[in-house]
């Protein structure tokens, strides 16, 4: 059946390699046997994952962005529990099974995206309702849009997120895919202002850029200029400064140079710009979105490391939040 399956202790030890005398995160994280515990529960950031890659499908995209989770999930685990982050801040909730849709023709596609949407975006409310701070792990950037309404639905009013991310997906609102997540979320009143840092000139059409610089709730930064400087960290903190303490923030793994993605990049941040702007971002925010990301490609490409990436951002964004 389709839905949420929450982990067990066992489910997380079978994937924890333990050794004597060192202790794992995985060994240390909380897990619960049904929502209505989330409040609860001591832990304050909720990891979750949303394997799926129909809505990069639906945008005419390459699949693999469903086979990220397990590959980082693994690899979060079995990280060193100590004096930096102990394992014990961190509620393995689980992951959404989602069955193929019957057809795999656009329109099938389309659909599947909404009945994802309308999986998601209730447990969502739910995390956010409970006071915690979720890192969601996908999965396709079409996901932004249930976590958006999901926030938006637990504080009953349009939230700010910024985006880092080459793709502004701020397409037309024609069949949910992962394209225009951010283009519902605003036509839907669950977006208040909207930023895209690392926008890249040549990969977004000239309608989408006519959007942006006409809209008085969308802003961006454009990659191309910051290019052109060494280090941007205090860009990145002008830039998010006007949105509300408590933005979404979601980074779209493709806008990282090399890691294997739909869209994948030779030029982009580097991993350690990427870690760079985590771990200095001085705000409570209200979430971490690392979507878009695969361990392997429907065409048969495969690397590790986008699974460590993914466990690099996600601990950086947890030890940044602890200390802000």
């Amino acid at each position: 059946m389709e839905g949420l399956k929450l982990y067990t202790p066992a489910d997380v030890m079978a994937l924890t390699s333990t050794r004597e005398g060192e202790t794992k995160l995985g060994q240390m994280v909380q897990t619960i046997s049904a929502l209505e515990d989330l409040g609860r529960c001591t832990a304050p950031y909720v990891v979750l994952g949303i394997p799926e890659d129909y809505g990069i499908r639906a945008n005419y995209g390459i699949a693999g962005a469903a086979t990220a989770w397990d590959a980082a999930l693994k690899v979060l685990l079995n990280l060193q529990s100590n004096l930096f982050l102990s394992g014990t801040e961190i509620l393995l909730l689980g992951h959404f099974e989602i069955n193929a849709p019957l057809e795999d023709d656009l329109p099938s596609l389309f659909i599947k995206v909404e009945e994802i949407d309308n999986m998601v975006f209730p447990v969502m409310q739910q995390i956010f309702a409970a006071g915690k701070v979720p890192i969601v792990i996908g999965g396709g950037h079409n996901n932004a849009y249930p976590i958006i309404k999901g926030l938006s639905l637990a504080l009953e009013k349009a939230v700010d997120v910024v985006n880092i991310d080459a793709h502004a997906d701020l397409r037309s609102t024609n069949g949910r895919h992962s394209g225009n997540a951010f283009s519902y979320a605003l036509k839907d009143g669950y977006l208040k202002s909207y930023g895209v840092y690392g926008l890249q000139e040549n990969y977004n059409n000239a309608t989408v850029l006519k959007q942006i610089e006409t809209s008085s709730n969308i802003s961006c930064i454009y990659f191309d200029e910051l290019v052109k400087t060494k280090d941007h960290t205090m860009i990145w903190s002008d830039f998010n400064k006007p949105f509300d303490y408590r933005m979404g923030l979601e980074i779209d793994l493709d806008c990282i140079q090399h890691v294997l993605a739909s869209a994948g990049t030779p030029s982009g941040f580097s991993l350690n710009d990427m870690r760079r702007i985590v771990l200095n971002t001085k705000k409570n925010l209200a979430y971490l979105h690392l979507c878009e990301g695969a361990a392997q490609m429907s065409d048969g490409r495969q690397d590790p490391n986008t699974a460590k990436t993914i466990a690099y951002l996600a601990t950086d964004f947890i030890k940044a939040q602890l200390n802000t």
